[in-house]
């Protein structure tokens, strides 16, 4: 045991063809918002709108975000702060000059003449900051109010807000009191990999972040951390959660459920390695490559090199448990081990240290899983197999907003029914898009699609023989990209 103790509209031209495809150029498409998976339909359903009202909301929002600062450029110490309203987000701004609505007009936005410029309500809010020390505690929020070109400051108790506000010195016209209940907390992430301290003082990790129904969700470890009941603070010894479900021996994990302060995210604390997304918990074979975070030793790695163990601890035997040559050291317990983007299982026990070697056993996570009828956190990290084993492998160079099509700026022919794969890997920060098309005897169309917003793709299609190509298309961001392909 090793606990411490302590929408994108893609214009792309028909080929007139006879027979067979002819070979498709380079083409540069034009776009304008492409929102992310679902996020038309969850503004539909939060802002009890359209879908129409909400695809032009996205064009007004993307088109005012260039015109606001120009015109605040252009208006310099008049301008007073812009905003968007209405259901399909009419943009406004604001001018302390009358001469200037014109101007705004001409731009396309709705002008407002105020009193305050947005340089003037800053300097309020800052002469507020610099009062922070003696803010009362009932007045936890202030902020600058283009709306209603005023500082805003939010109050349980208003008549101690104004004696504060009053103090500072700053213009009191410029600031208004509202009543208000907030009252907020800091929020934090659950990574696999920190640490969370049990009881009096005992530490161990973090495993991995999961849901349950009717739950805040929370995360898993290792069960000889903690009994049911137990309550824990996180790494920065704020209350976290309670244990809901623990087993050890025969087993070694459990479960906990964390409070509303925290926030269980699909990602490993890899500590000198960064930050490791949780893709999914597909079992790596025996001979791949694994590593582990806990909050001891941070970041090591090594190889799988037996599944279905059993080992015997002084409390007892553990059973189906899996064999690495990684290393760990007390407070590592419960901490994640990850195979590329994919969960593994939660830190055990083992022998030996970081610093002369050892053997190192982890409690597979689909099993935790199972038991307690809880659902891994994932955070879209890249698929168990990478483009490197696909069939064939392309490459190219991308501008933002370019196409290209693949394989060589060509197609290719199907002869059987099959799966057809594709497998993007583009540049860093990047977002490009895969799609599969087919031809349909007089166009192309599309069958299969990768378009999420990041830079590497997969997709997969089920279809009959025939003409294909993929089209790679660079959505935002420049670089080059290799595309696999696997064809029946």
């Amino acid at each position: 045991m090793l606990r411490s103790r302590a929408l994108a509209v893609l214009a792309a031209g028909a080929l007139a063809l006879t027979a067979a495809p002819a070979v498709a150029q380079t083409t540069t498409a034009t776009s304008s918002v492409k929102p992310p998976p679902g996020m038309v339909e969850a503004i539909q359903r939060d802002l009890g709108l359209t879908k129409e009202q909400v695809l032009n909301r996205l064009v007004s929002e993307q088109r005012a975000g260039r015109t606001a600062p120009a015109l605040g450029k252009r208006l310099g110490a008049d301008f007073a702060g812009a905003w968007v309203t209405g259901p399909e987000s009419a943009l406004v701004v604001a001018t302390v000059d009358s001469a200037d609505t014109a101007g705004i007009a001409a731009a396309g936005a709705q002008a407002k003449v105020v009193k305050h410029s947005l340089s003037s309500l800053s300097a309020t809010k800052e002469a507020l900051d610099k009062a922070s020390a003696s803010a009362p505690k009932t007045a936890p929020v202030w902020y600058v109010d283009v709306v209603t070109n005023s500082v805003v400051v939010l109050s349980s108790a208003p008549a101690d807000a104004e004696a504060w506000v009053a103090a500072s010195g700053v213009d009191r016209t410029a600031v208004r009191v509202e009543q208000s209940a907030e009252q907020p907390v800091a929020l934090y992430d659950v990574r696999g990999g920190d640490a969370y301290y049990i009881g009096s003082g005992s530490r161990c990790s973090v495993g991995f972040s999961v849901t349950k129904a009717g739950t805040p969700g929370g995360f898993v470890t290792a069960g000889h951390c903690g009994t049911v009941g137990q309550t824990t603070r996180g790494h920065n010894q704020v209350a976290q959660g309670v244990f809901r479900g623990s087993s050890f021996p025969g087993n070694d994990y459990a479960w906990v459920e964390v409070n509303s302060q925290w926030t269980p995210v699909g990602v490993v604390n890899g500590y000198s390695a960064g930050i490791i997304p949780v893709g999914g918990s597909t079992v790596a074979t025996v001979g791949s490559a694994v590593c582990r975070s806990g909050s001891t030793t941070q970041w090591h790695c090594g190889t799988i090199q037996q599944l279905n163990t059993s080992v015997t601890y002084s409390q007892g035997t553990i059973y189906e448990v899996t064999r690495t040559n990684v290393c760990a050291e007390p407070g590592d317990s419960g901490g994640s081990f990850i195979s590329g983007s994919q969960a593994q299982g939660v830190t055990s026990g083992g022998s030996g240290t970081c610093s002369s070697g050892g053997t190192t056993y982890f409690q597979p996570v689909n099993e935790i899983l199972s038991a307690y009828g809880l659902t891994l956190v994932t955070s879209g990290g890249p698929p168990p197999t990478g483009c490197d084993n696909s069939a064939e492998t392309y490459s190219g160079s991308l501008t933002s907003n370019q196409s290209q099509y693949q394989p060589n700026n060509s197609y290719y022919q199907s002869t059987a029914s099959g799966t057809h794969s594709g497998c993007l890997d583009g540049p860093n920060g990047a977002d490009y898009d895969l799609y599969l098309q087919k031809w349909n005897g007089s166009s192309w169309a599309v069958v299969a699609k990768g378009d999420s917003p990041n830079a590497d793709e997969t997709l997969s299609y089920s279809g009959t023989a025939g003409f294909y190509r993929y089209r790679v298309h660079a959505y935002s961001g420049s670089g080059t990209y290799t595309l696999g392909v696997t064809r029946p």
